[in-house]
C-alpha cells in the first residue's frame, strides 16, 4: 500500500536471506508509488487500488501468464517478515514430496509475543496453532500456491476486493482434487491486528460471504451456510453501526452479480466435512 517502507525493507531482507536457490521477488504497488527497492526486485505499480485479490493477481502475471515461469508462488504481506532462513527450502520440499499439494498456509506469529491469533489458524479446531494439518482454506498474506492450481481453476476473484477471496480459491482447488496444508513450522512474523480496522470490513465480509456461497455451493447448502453465519454474527453482538454495515453488505451480496457460478461436487462437500469443516460454517 506504499505506507510501510521500513516494514517492506525488513520483509525483503528476510526473503533475500533464505537458504538455497534465490527467491525471485516482485513488489506490487496497489495504487501506490513504490519506494526505492533492492537491486533485482521486480516492481509493478498499478494505477489504482485493485484490492487484495486484484493486486495479487497482477503480481502473478509478473512471472509469466498465470505465473507459469515458476512452479510455486509465495504471497507475503508487506508488514511481515520471515524469521527463519529455511522457509524457502521447506516450501520446496513440501511441494516436491506431494504432487497433489496445491496450497500451503503459513503460521502467522506476533514478533513480540510469538502468539498466533485464533483467526490465523485456518480450521475450526484452532486452539493449538503449533499443530500442522490438512485444511480447507488458507491465509492470504502468508502462503504458497502451486502455479498449476491457477492454471486449472483460475486466480483469485478480483471483484471481492477484500475478504473471503482465499476461501473462494481454496474451494475451487479442493474441488479440482488439490490438497491444502497448514504448516506450523513455516512462520511469518506479523504484528497482532484486528481485521475490523479496515473501514469497509463489515460490509465486504458480509457481501463476499454471500458471493462465496452463490458461486461455489450446491443450491441446498446456500441457505444453511448463510443462515449459520447470520446467526454467528448476531451472537457476536456487533455494535449498531457494524451490524448495519454487515446487513447492507448481506443485501448487496444478493442484489449484485457474484461472477460465474461453478458449484462444487457433492464429493467435495464430503471431503470438506471429513477435513473438519463442512461448508455450512
Amino acid at each position: 500500500m506504499g505506507n510501510r517502507p521500513e516494514e517492506l525493507k525488513r520483509l525483503l531482507d528476510s526473503v533475500a536471506a533464505q537458504a538455497g536457490d534465490p527467491v525471485q521477488v516482485v513488489v506490487v504497488g496497489n495504487g501506490a508509488a513504490l519506494p526505492d527497492l533492492p537491486e533485482g526486485v521486480r516492481t509493478m505499480e498499478l494505477p489504482e487500488n485493485l484490492g487484495i485479490p486484484g493486486g495479487r493477481n497482477a503480481g502473478i502475471e509478473a512471472f509469466g501468464p498465470g505465473g507459469t515461469d515458476v512452479d510455486v508462488l509465495l504471497f507475503l504481506d508487506d508488514d511481515g517478515d520471515l524469521p527463519g532462513r529455511d522457509v524457502g527450502e521447506l516450501v520446496r520440499e513440501a511441494f516436491a514430496a506431494d504432487d497433489r499439494l496445491g496450497i500451503v498456509s503459513f503460521r502467522i506469529a506476533d514478533p513480540e509475543t510469538g502468539a498466533t491469533q485464533r483467526r490465523h489458524v485456518p480450521r475450526l479446531r484452532a486452539s493449538d496453532p503449533m499443530r500442522s494439518s490438512p485444511v480447507t482454506t488458507f491465509l492470504g498474506g502468508a502462503n504458497a500456491v502451486r502455479t498449476a492450481v491457477f492454471a486449472e481453476v483460475g486466480g483469485l476473484p478480483d471483484s471481492f476486493f477484500y475478504a473471503h477471496e482465499e476461501t473462494d480459491l481454496a474451494w475451487r482447488a479442493l474441488d479440482a482434487g488439490w490438497g491444502i496444508e497448514y504448516r506450523a513450522d513455516l512462520v511469518l512474523h506479523h504484528p497482532t491486528t484486528s481485521p475490523a480496522r479496515h473501514a469497509l470490513y463489515h460490509r465486504l465480509v458480509a457481501r463476499n460471504r454471500v458471493w462465496l456461497a452463490r458461486r461455489n455451493l450446491p443450491l441446498p447448502l446456500i441457505p444453511l451456510y448463510l443462515g449459520t453465519w447470520l446467526l454467528l454474527t448476531l451472537l457476536r453482538r456487533p455494535s449498531g453501526s457494524a451490524l448495519r454495515a454487515w446487513a447492507g453488505g448481506f443485501v448487496e451480496g444478493w442484489r449484485t452479480p457474484c461472477g460465474p457460478r461453478r458449484p462444487m461436487r457433492w464429493r467435495t462437500v464430503w471431503r470438506l466435512t471429513r477435513l473438519g469443516r463442512p461448508p455450512v460454517i
